[in-house]
């Protein structure tokens, strides 16, 4: 028996998530599927992080044990093979020991969420960006996401039906960042999360109520009045789920 940490990319638009579910194909089924067709084994596939609906990828982690002994290009490209035409890849298959763990042994999870501010809406990578038609201010989105640096509970950010036991989390970094491009193209910002866990949509309410600082609809102190009431009805709004990836995992 051989464990296999597998690197994966994947774009989220027409995935229900990481996780089967009963309708839709997910990146699991996907995966464990396309497994199950080069080497006649049923595998189960444990992830560094339950992505959801729409939401992509650029460096998720996930392992499977197979009874065969295969090399590692052998193992990432038949499983290529059979994963297309759905757009998921294996980046990098690499044989790990039998106690390595994708979701239990990640140390740090990193996050990036991109928005589009520009007022026609984007033609190419559109399915990777939130689209936004009014002007952002960045200073004060960084101003307001200051306040949720460090350890906290996340109640107002995290989703109603978030299973976590507890909602308290260590928010290690959380940066607004704008890249450089052509103006005329509109600006691109990124909102970028690291810490060692998330809850449910903990990144897309925060990604929400940042860019509602942004508007100006809300001050950068009305974050932490937000985080101290402990109560999603108090927190901005859920973000789409197409500006969200996951980069990558840290052991």
């Amino acid at each position: 028996m051989q464990r296999w940490k597998l690197t994966l990319e994947y774009d989220g638009t027409d995935f229900v998530g990481w996780q089967r579910q009963a309708e839709g194909i997910s990146v699991q089924q996907c995966l464990e599927e396309a497994v199950y067709k080069f080497s006649g084994e049923t595998v189960n596939s444990h992830v560094a992080g339950r992505t959801d609906a729409g939401v992509h990828a650029a460096g998720q982690v996930a392992h499977i044990d197979l009874e065969k002994i295969l090399d590692a290009k052998t193992v990432r490209d038949a499983i290529n093979f059979h994963m297309r035409p759905h757009l998921a890849a294996v980046v990098k298959a690499e044989p790990v020991a039998d106690d390595f763990h994708a979701r239990f042994g990640a140390k740090k999870r990193f996050y990036r969420y991109g928005i589009l501010v520009r007022p026609a809406a984007p033609v190419l990578g559109g399915r990777y960006v939130w689209h936004v038609w009014t002007e952002l201010d960045v200073a004060a989105m960084r101003e307001g996401a200051a306040h949720l640096l460090g350890t906290h509970d996340f109640t107002t950010f995290r989703a109603v039906a978030c299973q976590a036991k507890s909602p308290v989390r260590t928010m290690e970094k959380l940066d607004i960042a704008e890249k450089e491009g052509d103006p005329r193209l509109g600006r691109h910002i990124e909102i970028r999360a690291e810490a060692k866990s998330f809850l449910h949509h903990q990144i897309r309410n925060i990604a929400g109520t940042l860019k509602m600082v942004g508007e100006g609809k809300w001050a950068p102190d009305d974050v932490k009045r937000a985080l101290e009431a402990r109560d999603r009805t108090k927190g901005g709004l859920t973000a789409p789920s197409s500006g969200l990836c996951f980069v990558r995992v840290e052991y």
